[in-house]
């Protein structure tokens, strides 16, 4: 039997970025017609009800009904140490990150972890994730089982790494390439998933390593490839001691066949001119994590100068250096680090962010992240009076936005009234 969820709804006909607040599509009593596993119709309450007199109706009142929250980059195997006190990237990466990523080399620790992490995220209305895994590639199997059981729509690889790790995180050029392969053949788009090549970053691996991934992706170009970049100065300096022929960090990947328009490239606080010429032109996407960047100290994204270049941007909280799973906090710090570079970014910048423009950074702007027929059904009910400070600031709105923005600046889990996956309550 279709469904027919009710309620105000929230959908775009384009990028805000580019044609302003107007791109929204607001119903304030509207409907969307899922069956299938897909949305069949988006319109107002009364023509929905009056065409299919026969769905099953989830009335939801003055709530929001939005596509369901797109995290573009966590780190999964982080869950349980998410919150770690003092440290920039480096250090942290060692005292905290390392140990627990080899707590995953264990088959049952690494599905236990998986199923938590996909449990927070749906708790907090994302229903697609893209993620890093360990270079153990039963921790990528256990992501992917996790997502079936959930029937959620994730994004994941095995993190490749051959040097500059504990030895218990190390594989080799060989071994990164054989096994990825091996995942990739397994998973790469088998119900809702795909296989993404995860170099970890470039520090961490041999030119041997980042050849043979670069290989690797260019036998498989449907796939994405994800990494990082230009996180914090003294990552930048140590990539220019590693690789001295480089003319930048991002030139470490080009060599190496690892710039691409399937690329997703985290953080990007600190990219060169020619960098951000040079991502522009391939259409490589860019991903802003803003919890990370301020809870280890990296730096201040140019949401609105990259915006303006033409880059696409996804949003993400980058668990666990960022602090939170909820996509409305991460919405919140973006808005925070907008304005301090002096941009105040719209809320429906921000909503377009956690939910379109993540789709399309992951390539998959046609699938996800819209209200629109044929559209996957991944959708979020949305309460925008969800605790007594956020209800009182909400009686005040003299509009939508109004009435939006303090669940963006205050909500968290308790905003997210229901959550529909791939068509399914849950």
């Amino acid at each position: 039997m279709a469904n027919l969820l009710l309620g105000q709804t929230l959908g775009y006909s384009s990028d805000p970025f580019y044609d302003g607040p107007a791109a929204a599509i607001i119903e304030r009593r509207g409907a969307v017609l899922v069956d299938g596993g897909r949305i069949q119709a988006v319109g107002t309450a009364d023509d929905l009800r009056a065409a299919h007199p026969q769905a099953q109706v989830h009335d939801y009142g003055e709530a929001l009904i939005s596509p369901g929250f797109i995290d573009a980059h966590i780190h999964y195997p982080q869950t349980a140490m998410i919150a770690s006190w003092g440290k920039r990237l480096i250090d942290w990466l060692n005292s905290y990150t390392f140990p627990e990523e080899m707590r995953l080399e264990d088959p049952a620790y690494a599905q236990a972890v998986a199923g938590t992490c996909m449990d927070l995220m749906l708790d907090h209305g994302t229903t697609t994730v893209a993620s890093y895994c360990t270079v153990a590639p039963q921790s990528v199997t256990a992501l992917f089982k996790a997502a079936q059981a959930r029937g959620m729509r994730v994004l994941g690889g095995k993190t490749c790494m051959d040097r500059n790790a504990p030895e218990g995180l190390r594989d080799t050029a060989q071994s990164a390439y054989d096994q990825s392969k091996a995942l990739l053949e397994q998973w790469h788009g088998r119900d809702r998933i795909s296989y993404v090549i995860t170099p970890r970053f470039a520090p961490t691996s041999t030119p041997e390593q980042l050849e043979a991934l670069g290989s690797l992706w260019a036998e498989h170009p449907t796939c994405l490839m994800q990494t990082h970049i230009s996180e914090q100065h003294e990552e930048i300096a140590w990539v220019k001691e590693l690789f001295p022929e480089a003319r930048d960090y991002l030139d470490v990947y080009e060599r190496f066949g690892l710039l691409g328009a399937g690329g997703l490239y985290g953080h990007a606080i600190y990219l060169t001119e020619r960098e951000r010429a040079r991502i522009r032109e391939t259409g490589a996407a860019l991903v802003h994590c803003p919890t990370s960047n301020t809870f280890i100290g990296s730096g201040l994204f140019d949401m609105a100068g990259l915006k303006a270049e033409g880059q696409r941007i996804g949003l993400a909280t980058d668990i666990g250096g960022g602090s939170n799973f909820s996509m409305l906090r991460t919405m919140a710090a973006a808005y925070e680090i907008g304005q301090l570079r002096g941009t105040a970014l719209h809320p429906s910048y921000l909503w377009w962010l956690a939910t379109a423009g993540s789709a399309q950074a992951l390539g998959l702007g046609d699938t996800i992240g819209r209200l629109a027929p044929g559209y996957e059904a991944d959708l979020i009910v949305v309460d925008l009076a969800s605790t007594p400070v956020i209800a009182q600031r909400h009686a005040q709105a003299k509009d939508f936005w109004e009435a939006l923005f303090p669940t963006i600046m205050m909500g968290d889990d308790r905003a997210i009234r229901a959550t529909w996956v791939g068509g399914n309550p849950r």
